[in-house]
């Protein structure tokens, strides 16, 4: 499986740390990021993680910037994506079992290192269970396509 990965300067330590992790437990990770610790536009690469996934160059996507609210928006304007916040694995879980998230967003301000790897595999490890949730997920959709 492959992950795309997108942060802004805010978040380049843990976007590594972040990567090793997916690394070592095998998944192939496409870094979309800046390297920099440069002031940065957090928009540019939520879209980048957006279109990665929704044109499935990446089967799923990280975005990681202050907050993770920010860069979530910017991918949830992309066509197909659905990228829940999520500060901690709970909600992580949930995202992807009951509303199929297709990308995960954080923030290097709010959740430290150990957190960030929990929430990562919770997500990772979940399954959409389908049945009545698909039917808000299409709901979901629906409204995107109205617009």
């Amino acid at each position: 499986m492959k992950i795309a990965i997108g942060n802004d300067h805010s978040a380049v330590e843990l976007k590594h740390i972040i990567m090793e992790h997916l690394k070592e437990k095998g998944y192939e990770v496409l870094n979309l990021g800046t390297d920099s610790e440069e002031s940065c536009d957090y928009p540019v690469y939520g879209e980048k993680v957006g279109r990665a996934v929704a044109s499935g160059q990446a089967d799923l996507g990280i975005a990681i910037c202050g907050t993770g609210v920010g860069i979530s928006l910017a991918a949830n304007k992309v066509k197909g994506i659905r990228a829940c916040v999520c500060s901690e694995p709970y909600t992580a879980k949930l995202s992807r079992m009951h509303n199929n998230s297709n990308v995960l967003a954080f923030g290097a301000r709010v959740v430290g290192s150990e957190l960030a790897k929990m929430i990562v595999d919770e997500w990772l490890n979940a399954e959409f269970e389908g049945g009545r949730h698909q039917r808000r997920v299409d709901m979901i959709m629906e409204i995107e396509r109205k617009e």
